[in-house]
């Protein structure tokens, strides 16, 4: 219904994205905006700026040769002036912070 009157409410420690005609207009910071559909805005997604966290077990070699398992855990979040970035650049967060663990 929020977007039949072309309003929509963005939430605290969130960001949404808008686009007009497929392409990125502008990020909505938290609060009230309009959104008029009928001049080629949309919806495109949110994203949360609120700190996660992601737990890796990893399993790794000593100096004297023993085998240890180890679990990380790794606190990320989204940065609000690069909230397009990570919106559109990053397609599976976690499995792409999982792989960066598991190369270093």
């Amino acid at each position: 219904m929020g977007n039949l009157f072309c309003c929509i409410q963005v939430e605290q420690s969130t960001v949404a994205i808008k686009e007009r005609f497929g392409k990125l207009d502008e990020v909505l910071q938290p609060g009230c905006h309009c959104l008029p559909w009928f001049l080629g805005s949309q919806l495109a997604g949110h994203l949360t700026l609120r700190v996660q966290q992601l737990d890796v077990k990893c399993e790794t070699k000593t100096k004297d040769n023993v085998f240890v398992n180890v679990v990380a855990s790794i606190q990320y979040r989204a940065i609000a002036n690069k909230a397009s970035d990570a919106f559109y650049k990053l397609s599976n967060t976690k499995n792409q912070i999982q792989a960066y663990v598991f190369d270093g």
